[in-house]
């Protein structure tokens, strides 16, 4: 059997491909009836429970009153009856532990009679708690293994909803996952708390301004996914993509994305029959899914959604990835959501836009026409401004795990300095607070084509910055550094406390002023000596930029992940998540531990498939081919010829380079460390040292090696072949 026959199974499944299912009707269900539909959202309450139980489930949901647990019993009976309608024969309660990823555990609704029959029962006390093993997840030693229990409890901010699947459905309710003890074991709870925080601090300055009207404060977060679609036939063929979840072999193809040819491409046809299932699937859970387009690198694609409440965004998030990777199975393509799958073209990122708002005063970092004149907006957006100044460590390192460390910095990705891109107009406006006063706002202009038969434009107020770790965007800010494979709790977690705390500090200065507006126009202007080092417009790759950072305005450049994690538990981060109730010093320990651990074991399966993929499939294939070489220069010499034997020479050096590396790779596995950080230093300084040494030698053969022997599928099929 020749080297290749899984990758020419592949191509001929590939060119072979026909659906496993008949087209989808979008015509017969308008997505407006489809919108929700599965979901037990407050229009689904409203009709089927009585007034008053219903009064207090809002009051929950949109003033953020305490949860009345009376009400659960009759809520559950609901609930039940709404879900068993809809087919359902189990419920679910789903919880974020740290591991990043959607946990569930799942019950049946039916209950033995004691007469030999069965009733569906569901009590308010089961869908208020759950009781799941809270050892068995990543605890940072908070739950050690003989200590197991652990709760979920109901999120009723955060809408129970109907999973379907081809044999039934089930009932799924969000919840928070908490120790025995009452610790955080997931990633909803700080957040839960985070936003708690933002909301209490933004009041005192709404009640500044005379806009205290006790309408909840609440983050809003609108995150888009990029991903990769690749066909499961290659997929399955590539131990390192199906493990890993990224190439850690494969030589560059003749062509990448240097046409720029794909990014807003025509969608290819089965991508797009994907996309539109995926929408559909969506749309039932309430997912506002609004963009969809090919991304930069071939085979890579995006999908965005409107803004909403973050807490359920965060959720919705979640659910994207889960719907992605189902439907792509469907469609014989795999979904991959690694931050660099494929060395040499664009990695993924997931754009986290955040703002924050209430229901009667809208989004509070709206400028409005002449932002200078907006002394509300200006002492939120300045809130930010400091916020992201004081903590800039703190949010490189919630952005810190191995695969993003491939790509940031990259040409796809912001640099791991954080820096504030605010545009023209905002840049021009805070400047002239530093300078003593605003008087003016830089004008939208119109933008006259030249073509008489095309509109003139409305022309924003500023251009957009691609390499800017976090730009505001018009009424809210992009976080652009957040890795696609992550969740975006732990960045929303980050970004409502040290809002929370920036907020708190200008309610203190101005609460005791005599004179508010003098007062805010100080206060501002002090924001701005001590923190407008944050402000960078420019271009964020350039080596300059990285020099006058570093060198001039002090900014820090947290390179690594290894470098950054452990900014989470620095004595500042401890002391502001415990000022505001959203972290404890034992739940910020027990992050910091699992995110390093977490880090080292990424890194040191990869260096384990690394080494087996070397020895088992590339070595065997080289020698292979180097006998071939070598029969056929000793059958030359026989006959008498003349030849070189440059290719042999070549071959003979890259095997025995990928013999002596791949060696030196085992050695450095071998390593025992004595706890966490180092054993993530390890993996940094001496594994992804030795994984890239392997690689060179195994992608540079790749490019000698006879095609009908090379075994892994290469990045020209992969990439291209759809």
């Amino acid at each position: 059997m020749s080297g290749n026959k899984a990758r020419l199974d592949a191509i001929s499944a590939v060119i072979n491909y026909k659906p496993i299912s008949e087209p989808l009707n979008f015509v017969e269900t308008p997505t407006s009836e489809l919108f929700a539909s599965n979901v037990f959202n407050l229009g689904v309450m409203k009709k089927r429970l009585p007034k008053p139980v219903y009064k207090s489930i809002m009051a929950t949901i949109q003033k953020g009153a305490p949860l009345d647990t009376s009400t659960a019993d009759i809520v559950a009976a609901a609930m039940k009856d709404w879900a068993i309608e809809k087919g359902a024969t189990h419920y679910a309660h789903v919880f974020y532990p740290l591991t990043g990823l959607t946990a569930e555990k799942h019950d049946g609704f039916l209950s033995p009679n004691g007469d030999g029959s069965a009733i569906a029962e569901f009590t308010g006390e089961m869908l208020i708690q759950g009781e799941p093993d809270g050892s068995s997840f990543p605890t940072g030693g908070i739950r050690p293994t003989f200590e197991a229990r652990g709760y979920t409890a109901w999120d009723v901010t955060s809408p129970a909803y109907i999973l379907e699947n081809a044999n039934g459905t089930t009932l799924c309710i969000p919840t928070a996952f908490v120790s025995w003890t009452g610790e955080a074991l997931d990633k909803k709870t700080p957040l839960l708390r985070a936003m708690k925080a933002l909301n209490t601090q933004a009041q005192r300055i709404l009640k500044l301004f005379g806009d205290a009207d006790g309408s909840l404060v609440t983050a809003t977060a609108g995150p888009e996914q990029e991903y990769f679609l690749i066909d499961r036939n290659f997929y399955m063929a590539r131990p390192d993509l199906m493990t890993a979840g990224r190439t850690l072999f494969g030589a560059a193809p003749a062509k990448g994305q240097q046409f720029d040819d794909h990014y807003f491409g025509a969608i290819p046809e089965r991508v797009l029959a994907c996309m539109l299932e995926t929408e559909r699937e969506l749309y039932k859970l309430g997912v506002p899914v609004k963009t969809r387009h090919n991304e930069v690198a071939p085979g890579q694609y995006e999908v965005a959604p409107v803004y909403e409440n973050a807490n359920v965004a965060t959720d919705h998030q979640q659910l994207i990835m889960l719907t992605l990777k189902r439907v792509a199975e469907k469609y014989g393509m795999a979904c991959v959501t690694h931050e660099k799958p494929f060395a040499g073209v664009n990695g993924s990122g997931k754009h986290v836009n955040f703002s924050f708002g209430s229901a009667t005063h809208g989004n509070l970092l709206e400028p409005g026409d002449t932002p200078h004149e907006n002394a509300r907006f200006l002492v939120f957006c300045a809130a930010m401004i400091r916020a992201v100044d004081k903590y800039a460590k703190l949010l490189r390192s919630v952005i810190a795990h191995a695969g993003n460390d491939h790509r940031l910095g990259a040409n796809e990705a912001p640099p791991a300095i954080i820096s504030i891109f605010l545009g023209d107009q905002l840049t021009d406006v805070f400047e002239q607070i530093k300078a003593g006063g605003a008087k003016s706002s830089k004008a939208k202009t119109t933008l006259n084509i030249g073509v008489d038969t095309l509109p003139a434009l409305p022309k924003h107020s500023g251009d957009r910055n691609r390499t800017s770790p976090f730009a505001f965007t018009g009424n809210k800010f992009e976080f652009r550094a957040v890795g696609s494979n992550q969740s975006i709790a732990t960045p929303l977690t980050v970004l409502n406390t040290i809002i929370a705390e920036s907020i708190d500090y200008m309610a203190t200065k101005l609460e005791g002023a005599d004179d508010l507006d003098a007062a805010i126009q100080k206060l501002l202007q002090e924001i701005m000596v001590e923190h407008g080092r944050i402000i960078f417009n420019g271009d964020g790759y350039s080596e300059a930029w990285h020099k006058e950072a570093e060198e001039v305005r002090g900014l820090p450049n947290l390179r690594t992940s290894v470098d950054a994690i452990p900014e989470f538990g620095s004595e500042e981060a401890v002391a502001l998540f415990e000022k505001y109730s959203v972290l404890s010093p034992r739940e910020v320990e027990s992050r910091v531990d699992v995110k390093l651990e977490q880090y080292a074991m990424a890194v040191i399966v990869e260096a384990k498939l690394t080494a087996r993929i070397a020895k088992t499939m590339i070595f065997p294939a080289a020698i292979r081919y180097q006998s071939e070489l070598a029969t056929t220069c000793a059958n030359l010499k026989a006959v008498g010829y003349t030849f070189d034997t440059n290719t042999l020479d070549r071959m003979t050096e890259l095997v025995r380079c990928l013999q002596d590396s791949t060696v030196e790779l085992e050695a450095a596995l071998a390593h025992e460390a004595d706890d966490v950080m180092a054993e993530a230093e390890h993996a940094l300084n001496k594994l992804i040292p030795a994984m890239n040494v392997v690689r060179g030698y195994a992608d540079s053969l790749e490019g000698i090696v006879a095609d009908d022997l090379w075994p892994l599928p290469t990045y020209q099929e992969m990439l291209y072949i759809k």
